[in-house]
């Protein structure tokens, strides 16, 4: 992994921020400035101008932003360019950053200079809220490198009181006003997630360059006071991500800055394992989980509750991996080593990634044919443009028809078509058996709303969601990068950006599934059973959480199947079902018979590639497994 920083230690600590701004030669209270430290007149409407062809003719959510927030950025981009040559340097950026911001988009971003790219500014320690959203209480639930910190008493539990002089709810607030997100609760929630770590390439630096913090290490304890300076780090991209300019990374869903603010958190909290990465080996995040060849986006464990017993817990920390199949198979093969009575998979926090990686990993838990999300462009002269350019063909051919139709219909949008091949999302089958409840957050972004929103429409299980619903991130994002390469050759190139400039945006439209078909995630999110966070959850590994999902999953239906393939026979073990198929390459081989708690011995077919054991309970298919024979 490339980083700027030789060793662990110094990677952790970075350098500080006011050492950083000296580097740059600008004063700290400005914003960064391109790579070689000027944009001129040109070059600022260059920036505008690809800006605003992008916006008004590929952003897929201009018509529900202008509605939702009654705010136009064609408009406000065109007043820039008119007085963009009279500003500051520092003015033009945030005049830019605060058009881009204000539509509430994480997905769509303007970019820093490439002085910045991947860097992120860190406190070093982590805060995180409980109680309800009306009146949360904060702690430091993680500390590192205590030697940072110059008061010993600043550790884990203490409560937080004050930032900077300023109640810390009320600082909490005002950061929000900077971040992204539809609703007021995802933006409070994105706050708190950015508020010790945030990323230099898709924002401003913090205010200040040092924090001071009021905290108690008890209920009773005085007020006590640290300042704590800000530093800057180079978390890099881990080995098995999406690779930038790879034909996978045009089908991603995800928030960048929240990327690379997760990044920044595992370098900071779990550093042994951002130095293994590029081992490409097994490895368990922590003593007693399970080891796995994906470490940076998964983990998983046994937790043992009073409803259940042992059950299964798995975490997926991010869907940004380039090898989507290698994914899948990894995710089987640790969900295959967890109890059969119930399964918790907990997504809280995920920024998103690949798109595939999400929607095909849903069928391991549903004996179901999963359907997945559907996804749409806006219909504008220039996607119409872009769907017909031979250079776009393999890529957006299936959208034009609706698209050239538009024009004589009208319609706002392109027809909604899946960007997951639907055949991907059955060719694996189920894999678990037992019941399944998914947990949520107002930071499950982009494709962890896909995956939420594919969760809940295959009627898959119950969604538990901390916050109102999930972050509402309902797009595939495609870099300007990308928008410049699709537009070649077509009317509506966009003009080559300054060095070090770029931005990220909303392309295809997010819809729902199955009994919410059409509606779009983008703002809304999908929304769950309530849960708020106890401080026991947030200081012991999610505790009554655990136990909350456990009693969900002692209410469920519990059946079982397991399938042993043997030289000359099938073995077939089953509880809590009554009647079983059996299918050769999607033939029947004999008659659905009845069946009981019972192990059943079934001679091995002699031909076919495939075979398919079909399970019901009261004439409902409860449970599949599929077999390759040859």
């Amino acid at each position: 992994m490339a980083t700027k920083t030789p060793s662990l230690l110094k990677a952790q600590t970075g350098v500080l921020l006011s050492e950083w701004a000296g580097l740059l030669k600008v004063s700290h209270a400005k914003l960064p400035v391109a790579s070689d430290g000027h944009l001129d007149a040109s070059d600022r409407e260059v920036v505008v101008d690809a800006l605003l062809t992008a916006i008004e003719g590929a952003y897929c959510h201009l018509h529900q932003k202008r509605a939702g927030y009654a705010n136009d950025p064609v408009q406000a981009l065109q007043l820039l360019r008119t007085h963009a040559a009279d500003m500051s340097e520092a003015e033009f950026h945030m005049a830019v950053t605060g058009i881009i911001v204000d539509l509430r988009d994480a997905h769509t971003i303007y970019a820093g200079p490439k002085s910045l790219a991947g860097a992120v500014a860190q406190l070093p320690f982590l805060v995180e809220a409980y109680g309800s959203t009306d009146a949360p209480s904060f702690l430091v639930t993680k500390v590192g490198h205590i030697k940072l910190i110059k008061d010993p008493r600043f550790k884990p539990g203490v409560l937080l009181e004050t930032w900077n002089g300023m109640p810390f709810g009320r600082a909490v607030a005002i950061h929000a006003n900077r971040e992204t997100g539809g609703r007021p609760d995802a933006r409070l929630a994105r706050a708190l997630e950015s508020l010790t770590f945030r990323s230099l390439q898709y924002g401003p630096p913090p205010d200040e360059m040092w924090v001071d913090i009021g905290f108690r290490d008890g209920a009773r304890r005085p007020l006590r006071e640290v300042r704590i300076p800000w530093r800057i780090v180079w978390p890099g991209s881990p080995a098995t991500g999406v690779r930038l300019g790879a034909h996978a990374a045009l089908r991603v869903a995800v928030s960048p800055a929240a990327e690379q603010v997760r990044r920044g958190k595992k370098l900071m909290f779990s550093g042994k394992q951002w130095r293994a990465e590029n081992q490409r080996r097994e490895m368990a995040r922590e003593p007693g989980w399970l080891k796995t060849r994906f470490p940076d986006a998964l983990s998983a464990k046994r937790f043992r509750t009073k409803a259940l017993g042992d059950i299964g817990y798995l975490r997926i920390w991010t869907f940004d991996v380039e090898n989507h199949e290698a994914f899948v198979d990894e995710v089987t093969r640790l969900v295959e080593q967890l109890p059969a009575v119930g399964l918790i998979v907990d997504v809280r926090g995920n920024p998103g990634g690949l798109i595939w990686a999400a929607e095909r990993m849903l069928q391991l838990f549903t004996p179901n044919k999963v359907s997945p999300t559907r996804f749409s462009l806006v219909a504008t002269p220039l996607t119409r443009a872009m769907a017909r350019s031979a250079f776009n063909r393999m890529e957006l051919e299936p959208w034009i028809t609706s698209l050239e139709s538009a024009i004589s219909t009208g319609e706002a949008y392109s027809q909604a078509l899946p960007i997951t091949d639907p055949s991907w999302c059955d060719d694996v089958g189920q894999r678990y058996g037992g019941p399944v409840v998914c947990v949520a957050d107002a930071n499950t972004y982009s494709s962890g709303d896909l995956f939420c929103a594919g969760f809940v429409d295959n009627e898959i299980g119950p969604l538990v969601c901390v916050g109102q619903a999930t972050g509402a991130g309902g797009a595939n994002v495609w870099t300007s990068q990308d928008l410049t390469d699709a537009l070649e050759g077509t009317e509506f190139e966009l003009p080559r950006l300054p060095d070090g400039v770029s931005f990220t945006m909303a392309f295809r439209r997010a819809a729902r599934c199955g009994d919410s078909a059409g509606v779009p995630i983008e703002d809304l999110g999908i929304a769950g059973i309530p849960y708020a966070m106890t401080r026991r959850d947030v200081l012991d590994g999610n505790a009554d959480l655990v136990a909350y999902c456990a009693q969900l999953l002692a209410g469920a239906p519990q059946s079982s199947l397991h399938v042993a393939l043997r030289k000359s026979e099938v073995t077939v073990t089953t509880t809590g079902l009554d009647e079983l198929e059996v299918y050769v390459d999607g033939r029947p081989v004999e008659a659905a018979r009845s069946i009981t708690d019972e192990v059943l011995n079934l001679p091995r077919p002699t031909t076919g590639k495939t075979l398919e054991l079909v399970c019901r309970k009261a004439g409902v298919v409860v449970q599949r497994r599929r077999l390759a024979i040859e």
